[in-house]
């Protein structure tokens, strides 16, 4: 049986809060180990991941707010961290974020691997943490072995698991997670992108370093604005990576819904 998990980000709006609660109602059918909340893009505030965490809490959903720690005091985080165990919190993905705009003082943090080490020694011994992963290895990474070492540091410092940056080429997760395994056997999760948007695709992935292989872009430009053959082709593409991940013995995935039930359900529905 496959375990699925779904990360969203915090609405802005009360339009937004009420997409938010109906998507998850949607995707609860698959019955999620947990839902995630990100931290805003570029180091934007903690309180829309907070007051997200808190309305799916209420809900009923295991929920892991995501916690970025450049750019912020110990004692703030500890705070925080805190208070998300108050609220019932099991599960946290530590990561170390963008320096918050605005922000020339990079703070108590450098790397994830302290903001982990840091939550093991001043906040609790059983917190689940996720850090991240780069099948693809990290951009910053001056070399695909430094970044498998930094990962693995990580893993040293208390990590439990882990999900990766969405990718599209299976033979670097496979490689990346055989790697790891030969360390560690950390269970490594999979994020996987639906594609419903050519061109937010195509900056998403510019932005992380995700590569899209050179026929899956030809194949989207060339639908043009044909939205409902970006959707059909991208969920075939998807569904058979994870089709193909399952095979090789990967038994759960992380979606990133972009807020949407549509897509991954989409997905879903063809696993």
């Amino acid at each position: 049986m496959l375990n699925h998990s779904f990360e969203f980000f915090p609405p802005k709006t009360p339009e937004g809060e009420q997409k938010l609660l109906d998507t998850c109602k949607q995707l609860s059918v698959h019955q999620p180990e947990f839902v995630s909340v990100t931290f805003g893009a570029g180091g934007s505030t903690q309180a829309g991941t907070l007051k997200a965490v808190q309305t799916l809490l209420q809900q009923g959903y295991a929920t892991a707010p995501h916690v970025s720690c450049v750019g912020f005091k110990a004692a703030e985080l500890e705070a925080l961290l805190k208070q998300y165990l108050a609220l019932g919190v099991e599960r946290i993905v530590a990561l170390r974020g963008d320096l918050p705009s605005g922000m020339v003082e990079p703070g108590d943090f450098k790397y994830a691997s302290e903001l982990v080490q840091f939550v093991r020694s001043h906040v609790s011994k059983t917190l689940h943490i996720e850090v991240a992963a780069y099948p693809e290895t990290h951009p910053q990474a001056k070399t695909p072995h430094d970044d498998i070492a930094a990962f693995l540091h990580k893993v040293r410092c208390g990590a439990n698991s882990a999900i990766t940056q969405y990718f599209y080429n299976v033979d670097a997760f496979l490689y990346f997670r055989d790697a790891i395994a030969k360390e560690s056997d950390i269970p490594i999760v999979p994020g996987i992108m639906p594609i419903t948007n050519h061109l937010q695709l195509a900056r998403f992935s510019d932005a992380c370093g995700a590569e899209i292989p050179r026929w899956i872009r030809q194949r989207l430009q060339s639908f043009g604005d044909d939205k409902a053959s970006i959707v059909e082709f991208g969920t075939e593409v998807v569904a058979r990576q994870c089709q193909r991940l399952a095979r090789e013995g990967v038994n759960a995935f992380h979606f990133y819904t972009l807020n949407q039930a549509g897509p991954t359900l989409g997905i879903l529905q063809q696993l």
